[in-house]
């Protein structure tokens, strides 16, 4: 018998006799929350299967934070390490006015609320690599397709595949993202669940022409946004443009001309390297276009499927926090269903998880994103407190990064 044999013998109570064969999970999406909930229920002694729409994992990626609970999760996962050395040791970020004089230029831990030597961030590309490695050889991955159609029953859920396949399911869990189809099949149309927060963004890579290295350099006028974003020594640099809209513009999610064009009218009268930003833009073949929005759903389970990471409550990028509530909500719902039928699990799932996911979420609201004021009144009031940030106290209680503590579901020494 197997290392593996024996852990599944031991967790899983629907193994053995007592209960009938391993239970099947259908998991959608393999980006950050599906590879991690795979690890965790493969632990627990569930068969496995991950469908992934695209040919690939995507490689690359703009940099992406590992605070916190987060951190606890991939050490139990043995992938801190990988990570570790993976991590983007950025020396500054850099914020520059409407004419690119320079407004102060601090420490990106400063910045962030980060711990320095402890928190992590790494190019996206890399943390779903790690994710992938550490589970490819246990469960079965299904790339370049997706669910077609789902049907629950009191025996499980009948699910047709995109590529043609017909299979059943004990469970099925949406890990595909705040646009997640998986939820639209079970709960209906996004627009119920969308919090929009005021901006839109493009991130893209364009060549490094301007001598940055290891760090950030940002640009702001009121309502707008730009930065280079260097990561190491690369001839390449992420750039983003962020701007303020006030209703979030649905038909140009899936529109690549409309998105130029908003972005062009938002940021026709930019100087600074705005025109050559656009310009590389139009060039781009990683170009990615989004609201800035949240998910919040009343719940993240109907029946036997349940919604995981972005799927359920995407956080937005303005709190640094979507890897991470990504990887602590894999982990809280497979802790969950590790000794529980799936609407047990489903309930202590999001009864155990959803305060820390609400806490997160709350530390941005409409329109006000620190970062990005509207106002030149608040642009200014920025830049005052950027300029002696190094003088400010640090925040009293525990952060929202680290506001759960994980507990341990289940001993598989």
């Amino acid at each position: 018998m197997t290392r593996t044999d024996q852990l599944r013998d031991r967790t899983d109570p629907f193994k053995g006799g007592r209960s009938g064969p391993r239970r099947k999970v259908l998991i959608s999406g393999a980006s950050i929350a599906g590879p991690a909930l795979a690890f965790w229920l493969n632990r627990y002694g569930f068969a496995v299967t991950v469908v992934e729409k695209a040919g690939t994992l995507r490689d690359g990626g703009y940099p992406i934070d590992v605070r916190g609970t987060a951190l606890e999760v991939v050490r139990r996962m043995g992938i801190l390490p990988r990570l570790q050395d993976a991590h983007i040791d950025s020396h500054r970020i850099t914020f520059l006015d409407g004419d690119g004089g320079k407004v102060a230029s601090l420490n990106p831990h400063t910045v962030a609320g980060s711990a320095a030597g402890r928190d992590l961030e790494v190019r996206r590309g890399d943390l779903t690599d790690a994710l992938y490695a550490a589970v490819r050889d246990d469960v079965e991955f299904l790339f370049n397709d997706s669910i077609d159609t789902l049907d629950q029953s009191e025996h499980g859920v009948d699910v047709t595949f995109r590529g043609g396949g017909r299979r059943t399911f004990d469970m099925v869990i949406g890990a595909d993202g705040m646009h997640s189809r998986t939820r639209e099949f079970v709960f209906g149309p996004e627009e119920q669940f969308h919090r929009y927060l005021g901006y839109c963004f493009a991130v893209f890579t364009m060549p490094n022409t301007f001598g940055l290295s290891h760090e950030v350099m940002m640009w702001n006028t009121p309502g707008r946004a730009a930065a280079f974003y260097a990561v190491g020594d690369s001839d390449e640099v992420h750039a983003f443009l962020n701007f303020a809209q006030p209703e979030p513009p649905f038909d140009a999610f899936r529109n690549p001309e409309a998105q130029w064009d908003l972005l062009a009218c938002a940021f026709a009268d930019a100087g600074w390297e705005i025109p050559g930003m656009l310009a590389a833009m139009r060039d781009a073949d990683d170009l990615f276009f989004d609201g800035v929005s949240q998910i919040r759903m009343p719940r993240w389970s109907s029946g036997r499927v349940a919604l995981v990471g972005d799927a359920a409550y995407a956080p937005s990028f303005l709190t640094g926090q979507g890897s991470s509530l990504a990887l602590v909500g894999a982990y809280m719902l497979a802790g969950s269903l590790a000794d529980r039928d799936h609407a047990a699990g489903f309930a202590a799932y999001e009864h155990n998880t959803r305060e820390f996911v609400t806490v997160n979420q709350e530390q941005v609201g409409e329109g006000d994103a620190a970062l990005f004021p509207t106002t030149a009144r608040a642009l200014e009031k920025r830049n005052d407190m950027l300029r002696n940030l190094s003088a400010m106290p640090p925040a009293e209680g525990r952060p929202a990064h680290s506001a759960l503590i994980l507990p341990e579901f289940m001993t598989m020494t």
